[in-house]
């Protein structure tokens, strides 16, 4: 009894070592980060760069034009590498990685957090969605996670990370989601393809499935307080899953210890995606 006891005791002192290690270790020290998508303190990008920088990294932020950058300015410390990048454009990508480059080498993490439709396109249904309006969407939100992709590799070490944003409306059919729900399904699939590709270069691509939390993202969804407080009342503790614990998420999937992850959606929502099925 007494050996069970001690056995027991040092399972739990164990555990308990490694859970404040890690909260106080500079799991991606060294490590150079480019989040994209960053448009306030309450953009889930934000919360993820501000658990690399806990962590020990250096977050390189890119900004779509000069007036995304003076919203920026007003939270974003003076040392933070920004880099404009309006990835409605290959070239811009191209460019954007070039100056990342040029001013801090080579590169270990890729946040992709770009998603757009209009909001004729997001609110009328996908009934009523028009060609350009898909493409739009399919193109900003889809597509620049290739084009990103494509041009992040060229810059980027031996076991770097890439990752993107999604969310179950690739999946299921969520009141109001509309269009983007179809663009989320195209980027998951290119999301795969890309992870079987970049493999060979020791590469790893994910996707993360957050949780609905309140963004300006999510204000642009008709009817998005009903979305919010319906997924609310389905996680398993009751309680909406914050910036912070999906920002501590993608930091993990940034680092060393997530190299066997590949392809894969990640599902950071409290549960919610559990009682949609």
């Amino acid at each position: 009894m007494l050996n069970k006891l001690t056995n027991e005791f040092s399972l739990v002192s164990f555990v308990s070592y490694i859970r404040e290690g890690l909260t106080k270790m500079d799991l991606l020290k060294g490590k150079k980060i480019v989040v994209m998508g960053v448009a306030n303190k309450k953009s889930i990008a934000w919360g993820c760069a501000q658990a690399i920088e806990a962590l020990g990294g250096q977050v390189v932020l890119t900004y779509q034009n000069d007036r995304m950058k003076k919203s920026l300015d007003r939270f974003v410390s003076e040392d933070t590498l920004m880099v404009e990048c309006d990835v409605a454009e290959d070239s811009n990508v191209e460019k954007a990685f070039k100056e990342i480059h040029e001013q801090v080498g080579k590169i270990d993490g890729v946040i992709h957090a770009i998603a757009y439709a209009d909001q004729e396109t997001l609110q009328n249904g996908v009934i009523n969605t028009k060609k350009a309006g898909f493409n739009l969407a399919e193109d900003v939100s889809a597509y620049s996670f290739i084009s990103v992709s494509r041009e992040a590799a060229k810059i980027m070490n031996e076991q770097g990370s890439i990752l993107t944003l999604t969310y179950m409306g690739s999946t299921y059919a969520i009141p109001n989601y509309n269009m983007m729900g179809i663009a989320k399904a195209s980027l998951e699939s290119a999301m795969r393809y890309l992870a079987a590709e970049l493999g060979q270069q020791g590469i790893t691509v994910n996707a993360l499935s957050a949780g609905a939390v309140r963004t300006l993202a999510v204000t642009g969804v008709k009817g998005h307080n009903e979305l919010l407080k319906t997924s609310e009342s389905l996680t398993t503790d009751g309680k909406s899953v914050s910036k912070q614990e999906i920002g501590n998420t993608a930091a993990f999937l940034m680092s060393e210890f997530a190299t066997g992850i590949t392809g894969d959606v990640i599902y950071v929502d409290k549960g919610v995606h559990l009682f949609n099925r």
